[in-house]
């Protein structure tokens, strides 16, 4: 019998998250709860499907002038033009000036591997670095696309439990010039900790000043403050500054689209006489991955993005989600005073978006998980859409039990 050609094949472990998913549905406690998962949930624990993509959708459906055929191989226009202006702003000089290209993507992932691809098959770039910690995938997409001079500048500080600005800008003050500097527009992934306007006007001016290259990670928009606008503020700034840049978008967290994987992809240059050339050399990294991008997805956003009353709608769905986040925050953060549990528990509401990096210990997740059934990764993030107002108190008590068990 011949040899199968996939006998070579060894066994590797799943990624932490999905390894969690597993040992979470085998856990058969009726208190489990499962706070890894990088999706809101409402109050009772539940997906949320935005009401105004709900009807939008249904819209969408019934529209029979629609039909299946391909997108253009940039993606929908009407969805790229209005999560461009959404971004960078309508009255964007860049956007005005022709300087900014906006091709559609799948999700998040597919921008940075479509971006990852480009800049090092077609612009000969080889240095990337991510701030530490960071969205676990980075580094990997930025792998498999060939760059092989990957690094990591500071950025949480895990004694303190805020920024480190210091030691970031002196890591990134050793980037050799022309670098890729990757940067979480807001809501940064994992730790929750984003810097403040003054803080992202000194990363820009060094970055300038060593003429570093920004690509935004964008993945949050609207999620932390529930005002889009006060989202974009870092990626206005830099782009009003005159970087070269590139911008990254879901629509995964802010309209709910997990599923229907809803990405962009933004480029803006010093000028647009460069956008043909760079529109020519994407298309053979676009036809390689997926020819042409899905259409229900950027169907519903940019109906809702276009139409004036869902646009008002969707904000308003926005700041629900913003809000029962900080709620959350606030909660847990109280009672985790109240309960007098050990060490200083301020940086969870300094904290925003979806994450919280809590500052516990592999030991003390290691008890959370065994003794209170509740799971998150070993570095201690959490969910902060896991927590609701029937379980917070669980959880806190559990996050009490875990610390004194480890202190003692």
């Amino acid at each position: 019998m011949i040899e199968s050609i996939f006998s070579g094949l060894t066994t590797i472990d799943p990624p932490e998250t999905f390894a969690l998913m597993k040992a979470f549905a085998d856990d058969q406690h009726p208190e489990k709860l499962f706070l890894a998962i990088g999706a809101y949930r409402d109050d009772s624990g539940k997906p949320w499907v935005l009401p105004v993509v709900r009807k939008t959708e249904i819209q969408v459906a019934g529209d029979t002038a629609l039909d299946h055929e391909y997108l253009p191989l940039f993606g929908y226009p009407h969805f790229t033009t209005a999560v461009m202006e959404l971004a960078l702003g309508k009255s964007s000089k860049a956007i005005q000036q022709n300087r900014a290209v906006s091709v559609q993507t799948i999700s998040c992932t597919g921008s940075l591997r479509l971006v990852a691809d480009l800049l090092h098959q077609k612009m000969k770039r080889n240095i990337v670095y991510f701030s530490n910690p960071t969205w676990h995938y980075h580094a990997s997409i930025f792998r498999a696309a060939g760059f092989t001079s990957i690094h990591d500048y500071r950025y949480w500080d895990p004694e303190n439990r805020c920024l480190d600005i210091s030691g970031m800008l002196a890591d990134l003050e050793q980037a050799p010039a022309s670098s890729i500097i990757v940067l979480h527009a807001c809501g940064h992934n994992p730790s929750g900790m984003d810097p403040t306007k003054e803080q992202w006007m000194q990363i820009a001016d060094l970055m300038e000043e060593k003429n570093l290259v920004p690509l935004f990670d964008f993945a949050y928009h609207g999620f932390v403050s529930g005002d889009p606008d006060l989202d974009a503020w870092a990626v206005r700034y830099f782009v009003d500054k005159g970087f070269e840049l590139f911008v990254c978008q879901s629509f995964s967290k802010n309209f709910g689209l997990y599923g229907e994987r809803v990405g962009n992809l933004i480029i803006v240059q010093q000028s647009s006489t460069t956008s043909d050339a760079l529109l020519s050399q994407l298309t053979p990294l676009i036809v390689t991955k997926h020819l042409t991008p899905g259409a229900y997805g950027p169907r519903i956003v940019a109906k809702i993005l276009n139409t004036p009353t869902f646009r008002e709608e969707w904000m308003e769905n926005l700041t629900t989600m913003a809000t029962r986040i900080r709620k959350m925050r606030q909660l847990l953060h109280d009672k985790l005073v109240t309960l007098g549990t050990p060490g200083n528990w301020d940086h969870i509401v300094q904290q925003v978006g979806m994450f919280s990096y809590t500052g516990l210990t592999k030991n003390q997740v290691s008890i959370l998980v065994q003794k209170y059934h509740v799971y998150m990764p070993k570095s201690g993030r959490m969910n902060m859409c896991g927590l609701t107002l029937a379980n917070i108190d669980y959880v806190a008590q559990a996050i009490n039990g875990a610390v004194i068990a480890d202190v003692a």
